[in-house]
C-alpha cells in the first residue's frame, strides 16, 4: 500500500470510528427511544425535514435536548483535548506531555471553580466569562510552569516540566479546596461534581460556548504544523531552516491553551485523554504533524464519545464521572510511557 493510500485509509477509518461512537452513543442508553423516532426528530428538528415518521415531544425532548447535545459536546471536548495534546507533546518533543500532566488543566479550573463560586459575569461577555476565564487561567498556569523550569533548568527537559506542573497542580488543587471549603453545601457539591468531569445535563448552550474557541484553537494549530515539526529536530536546527521558534512557540501555546481552557470551563477536568490519543495515533501515523494533528482531533471526538457512553450505562441508572473513567484508563497508560521510555524503548521522537 502506498504512503498515501495508507494516509486515506487512516482518515477514513478514524471519520468511521467517530461517526460510529456517535451513532452507538445517540441511539443506546437506558432510555429506549425508536430508531426510527430518532432520524426523524433529527432531520425534523435539525434541517427542518420531516420524513412521516412518527416521535412524540418526550421523545422529542430526549433525543434533541439532552441526548444529542451530550454527544456533540462529549465529542467536541475529547477533539479539544486530544489536539491540545498533540501540541503540547510535538513542543516539547516528548509523549508524556499533555495539558492535564503539566498543569495546564488545573489552571483552567482554578479559572471556572472562581467565576463558578462568585457567580462572575464580565460587561459584554455574559456567559462567555467562564470559557474566557477558563482559557487565561490556563495559559497563565503554562507560563507559571515554563517559568519555574527555566529558574530550575536552561533546557524544556520533560521530567522537569512534569514534575513543575505538579507542584503547580498541587498548590492550585489547595485555593480550589479552599474556595470549596468557604462555599455553603451547594456551592461545594456543584463544585465537587463538576471537578469530576461531566458532559451530562449540558445543553446546546455549552457546545456553543466550546465550538468558536475550538474552531480558533484548532485552526491556529493546523496551520502552525510545520513549526512542530520543524522543532523535532531542535530549536537550533529549526532557526537554521529558516522557521521563525519564538512566534512558532507563542502561537502553539495560544491554540493548545484556547483548546484546553475552553474544554474545561464546559465539562469540568478530564484527564489524560490528552496524552493516550496523540500518543496512538503518532504510533500508527508517525511523527508528521501533518497528519498526527486531524487524526488526533477526530480520534479524541471519537474516544470520548465512547467513554461517555460507558460512563452512562456501566452501572445505569447512576452515571461514573467521565473523568474518573479516562483516569482509570490514562494512568496506567502514563505509566507504561514511563516505563517505557526509561528503558529506551518508547522513544516516539
Amino acid at each position: 500500500m502506498s504512503l498515501s493510500k495508507r494516509f486515506v485509509f487512516m482518515y477514513a477509518a478514524a471519520a468511521v470510528f467517530l461517526f460510529g461512537a456517535s451513532m452507538l452513543s445517540l441511539f443506546y442508553s437506558s432510555v429506549t427511544v425508536p430508531v426510527a423516532s430518532i432520524v426523524q426528530i433529527i432531520f425534523e428538528r435539525g434541517i427542518g425535514l420531516d420524513l412521516g415518521l412518527t416521535a412524540s415531544e418526550s421523545e422529542g425532548r430526549i433525543i434533541w435536548d439532552i441526548r444529542l447535545p451530550r454527544v456533540m459536546l462529549a465529542m467536541c471536548v475529547g477533539a479539544s483535548l486530544a489536539l491540545a495534546g498533540a501540541a503540547f507533546q510535538g513542543l516539547l518533543r516528548n509523549p508524556l506531555a499533555d495539558p492535564y500532566t503539566i498543569g495546564v488543566s488545573s489552571g483552567a479550573s482554578l479559572g471556572a471553580v472562581i467565576v463558578i463560586f462568585f457567580q462572575l459575569s464580565l460587561a459584554g461577555l455574559g456567559a462567555f466569562t467562564l470559557p474566557l476565564a477558563a482559557i487565561a487561567s490556563g495559559f497563565a498556569t503554562l507560563l507559571i510552569v515554563f517559568g519555574l523550569v527555566q529558574l530550575t533548568s536552561r533546557s524544556l527537559a520533560i521530567e522537569t516540566v512534569i514534575l513543575a506542573g505538579i507542584i503547580i497542580s498541587s498548590f492550585i488543587g489547595a485555593i480550589i479546596s479552599l474556595i470549596i471549603s468557604l462555599g455553603d453545601q451547594d456551592a461545594m457539591t456543584q463544585i465537587i461534581y463538576w471537578l469530576y468531569g461531566s458532559v451530562g445535563m449540558r445543553g446546546w448552550g455549552y457546545v456553543q460556548l466550546l465550538a468558536p474557541f475550538m474552531i480558533v484553537g484548532a485552526v491556529i494549530l493546523f496551520i502552525h504544523y510545520r513549526e512542530l515539526n520543524a522543532m523535532a529536530l531542535g530549536e537550533e536546527a529549526a532557526e537554521h531552516i529558516g522557521v521563525n521558534v519564538k512566534r512558532g512557540k507563542v502561537f502553539i501555546l495560544i491554540g493548545a491553551s484556547l483548546l484546553t481552557g475552553a474544554a474545561v470551563a464546559v465539562s469540568g477536568t478530564i484527564g489524560f485523554v490528552g496524552l493516550v490519543i496523540p500518543h496512538l495515533v503518532r504510533i500508527l501515523t508517525g511523527p508528521n504533524h501533518r497528519h498526527v494533528l486531524p487524526l488526533s482531533f477526530i480520534v479524541g471526538g471519537g474516544f470520548l464519545v465512547l467513554a461517555d457512553l460507558a460512563a452512562r450505562t456501566i452501572i445505569a441508572p447512576e452515571e461514573l464521572p467521565i473523568g474518573v473513567l479516562t483516569a482509570l484508563i490514562g494512568a496506567p497508560v502514563f505509566a507504561l510511557l514511563l516505563i517505557r521510555k526509561r528503558f529506551g524503548k518508547g522513544r516516539a521522537f
